[in-house]
């Protein structure tokens, strides 16, 4: 790994403030960012995202790279909750084997658009239809790791097209796609009347957001570590893997180096919103004190410090 590469994505402004945000909850500052105030600048981050994934959209061709990409995001969020599956069950059981399997095959939002960030760093761009990639992860993800409880504990309760209806109308799902659709929808000039909004601001909204997931994962760490040995393991290999595995398969489907490196981001990046949304809808004697942690305490971290870098070189080498 470039090791220049790795110091600047250590000393980069949005890492710091995640960190910040850590040490702020260890030394028991009363430093706190309203909920509302929290929720506004995700809504913001997802909205500004999509909107811009829809301009680029709206200047592209669809094409046979972009229909095997597509077919590929999904294809990687069906097969990873069905082998992560199996690697759990035994240990921690049938519901938290569904849960843990559906967060970590399907993506985080977040992981997605600190990448854009990192990739902004790195000079590099991306396709538009990444965006929409991203948002058609989500769903199958949960599908899978739902049916999977279903078939073995024999479960025929569980309705899998309140399910389905419930990935696709979940608010952060709904937004990016709307967003998507509106930004494709959108003539040059509508978009520039409100580029200062979706643009200029992102980077500055994205840090203070991210000193706010640090509070966050600081308060569920001393939680998750009570667990034990192989949940914190679990939640750095496993991304490891599906990471880099993916950054090599990519190449099969597009030599866009940004589109291969969001690739290997969701497929190493693990849900915690849309799926603790769902499974306590599905699967409520799922332990959210387990998958919940796991998504956000270890697996993000290790992602937005350790992750990128490595991903991202070897994006580079294959």
């Amino acid at each position: 790994m470039n090791t220049s590469l790795l110091m600047d994505n250590l000393t980069s402004p949005a890492l710091l403030f995640f960190l910040l945000g850590i040490i702020a909850v260890k030394v028991k500052s009363d430093l706190k960012i309203p909920e509302n105030s929290s929720k506004f600048i995700s809504l913001y981050l997802l909205f500004s995202i999509g909107f811009k994934g829809g301009q680029e959209l709206a200047h592209s061709s669809f094409n046979m790279e972009v229909f095997w990409s597509v077919f590929f995001g999904v294809a990687t969020a069906i097969v990873i909750p069905f082998y992560t599956f199996f690697i759990i069950k035994k240990k921690l059981g049938i519901d938290n084997a569904g849960a843990i399997a559906a967060a970590y095959g399907s993506v985080s939002a977040v992981t997605f658009v600190t990448a854009i960030s990192f990739l902004e760093l790195q000079k590099v761009e991306f396709n538009g239809h990444m965006v929409a990639i991203m948002a058609l992860m989500e769903a199958p993800a949960i599908i899978v790791g739902v049916v999977m409880i279903s078939f073995f504990k024999k479960n025929n309760d569980i309705k899998i097209s309140e399910i389905i209806k419930h990935s696709f109308t979940n608010g952060s799902v709904l937004l990016i796609i709307g967003s998507l659709i509106i930004g494709m929808l959108a003539s040059d000039s509508q978009a520039e009347g409100i580029k200062p909004f979706t643009t200029d601001l992102f980077k500055g909204f994205l840090v203070i957001f991210l000193l706010d997931m640090g509070m966050t994962s600081g308060k569920k760490l001393s939680d998750f570590i009570k667990n034990g040995w192989f949940t914190s393991v679990f939640a750095i290999a496993v991304p490891l893997v599906n990471g880099c595995l993916v950054a090599i398969l990519s190449g099969f489907v597009t030599q866009e180096i940004g589109d291969r490196f969001i690739f290997a981001i969701l497929a190493a990046s693990a849900s915690y919103i849309a799926v603790p949304a769902a499974m306590k809808i599905a699967v409520p004697k799922a332990n959210p004190g387990l998958y919940l942690p796991m998504a956000l305490a270890v697996t993000f971290p290790f992602n937005i410090t350790i992750g990128f870098p490595l991903y991202y070189a070897v994006v580079l080498m294959t």
